[in-house]
């Protein structure tokens, strides 16, 4: 058996590691869990719950919807526990192969992207919910009992959920974009119009279809832009180190040039001294 080969499997061995770890420390969370996990999903529905008129609850059309909406819960919350270690298997098993100064950028972008992600779900718990169903049970027809789902509430907030988490994710967009070098700041500005217009299209899409949502996605979405590029003036890579990048080589070649030129010809009066002797 080659290098490559032994190499390629003692990747896939701590891999496999890595992965039993993680799903081995989400499986334990879950089971401590699991005992409270109809307690958990009255937590979870406490916005809707809290907006429905009174007399008002939510409904079941599921024959087993009553045991598998709390366990889907249960087990969200339980990978929400679990991320920080998870991640740090992710972190790792990847760690070996980055450079020094990846590393540097790579272990603050991800405890910046999964603390930003946590911060847009809890701005749509706390904040979007309720006046999203405030606003739905005020506009509720006379005579109709809006009584939801509880499948279709899941399905509902973990899309929200995604769509501010991923919102919130901008400022690490953008600094990794200027800082990786593919687009500049200028240029990111000159793009705050149609950014603008790309915040309020989202808001419609991953929203309900009312106005209050929308803006509460939508303007934060073009708040945490300029706050990414506010951000990217400090972590950005400057003009100078990008000169000082791009002479590095060819002041390596340069110095390397004499080194092999004097190692091709020979030492001065070699010619005299073999004539002499």
């Amino acid at each position: 058996m080659s290098d490559n080969e032994e190499s390629f499997l003692s990747h896939l061995v701590e891999l496999r590691t890595r992965l039993v770890r993680a799903l081995l420390a989400l499986a334990i969370v879950f089971g401590c869990l699991f005992p409270w996990s109809k307690e958990l999903y009255t937590l979870f529905a406490q916005p809707l719950l809290d907006s429905l008129p009174t007399g008002g609850q939510m409904i079941a059309t599921d024959v087993i919807g009553v045991f598998l909406v709390p366990m889907k819960v249960t087990l969200m919350t339980a990978l929400v526990i679990a991320l920080p270690y998870v991640l740090y298997q992710v972190w790792a098993f990847v760690a070996p192969g980055l450079y020094k100064h990846e590393k540097k950028l790579a272990l603050p972008l991800v405890f910046a992207s999964v603390l930003l992600f946590f911060t847009g779900m809890a701005f749509a718990y706390f904040l979007v919910f309720p006046a999203v169903f405030g606003f739905m049970a005020k506009v509720a027809p006379e005579g109709v009992a809006w009584m939801t789902d509880i499948d279709k509430y899941l399905s509902f907030v973990l899309t929200t959920f995604v769509a501010f988490g991923c919102a919130f994710e901008v400022p690490v967009v953008v600094i990794v974009l200027v800082r990786s070098g593919i687009v500049s700041i200028e240029k990111l500005k000159s793009w705050r119009p149609y950014v603008i217009v790309g915040a309020f299209i989202v808001g419609a899409i991953f929203t309900p279809p009312d106005i209050i949502s929308q803006l509460m996605l939508a303007v934060p979405l073009c708040l945490l832009f300029e706050l990414g590029l506010i951000l990217a003036r400090f972590t950005g890579r400057s003009p100078q180190d990008d000169a000082e990048a791009a002479d590095q080589p060819a002041v390596a070649v340069a110095s390397a040039t004499p080194a092999v030129t004097d190692k091709a010809l020979p030492p001065a009066g070699g010619a005299d001294d073999t004539a002499a002797r």
